[in-house]
């Protein structure tokens, strides 16, 4: 049932909390996620990257964990999914590449189904053409692209907490936003979260 299913483009290498974190939120409030990567099939492993913000001048980057992916990429249909979501790290800068992907992240655009992307996410929604006019945040090394793809840029607080929302994408910069983002995804999904 379509109300109830998202659908997770993953890579080697994605960040590991913007996978795992919103993976295991949204199976929580009762959503099936499915993970996908292209040239992997359910069951299979992606690496993950844990980047920190330790005082240097950009993240740094450690080992992750290995995430299993839970749907076969060359199996799924966009139509069969209600909501999309894009984690960051180093993934997004390879699956922009592959067309695919970029023609699965248009239907949720194209359909009006919400969106939610992440940190180096980005990259693949410029690539895809649907940043135009949209307010969003990105890792702020991804604003130059975002900015140039059309989009108008949303700050980044100093605690990098903030998430922002255009219709139907809500966008943040890194995993420390994950509850005001996630928290606003579920809202555009029509959770209801009560506390």
């Amino acid at each position: 049932m379509a109300d109830k299913k998202i659908l997770m483009l993953a890579g080697d290498y994605v960040e590991d909390y913007e996978v795992m974190v919103p993976f295991q939120m949204l199976t929580m409030l009762g959503y099936t996620v499915d993970a996908v990567c292209p040239g992997k099939k359910a069951g299979e492993t992606v690496r993950t990257a844990i980047h920190d913000f330790e005082g240097d001048q950009t993240y740094s980057e450690k080992p992750g964990h290995n995430f299993m992916l839970t749907a076969t990429f060359d199996e799924v249909r966009p139509e069969d999914y209600t909501g999309l979501v894009i984690p960051g790290g180093r993934a997004p800068e390879y699956l922009r590449l592959n067309e695919r992907l970029l023609e699965m992240v248009r239907h949720f655009f194209e359909t009006g189904k919400p969106v939610a992307s992440i940190c180096h996410g980005q990259q693949i929604l410029v690539a895809a053409g649907v940043l135009e006019g949209r307010l969003c945040t990105a890792y702020p090394a991804v604003k130059p692209d975002c900015v140039r793809a059309g989009a108008k840029w949303g700050e980044v607080n100093e605690t990098f907490t903030n998430a922002w929302v255009d219709g139907n994408l809500v966008t943040a910069a890194a995993w420390p936003g994950h509850p005001e983002w996630i928290r606003k995804f579920a809202e555009l999904l029509g959770a209801k979260i009560e506390i």
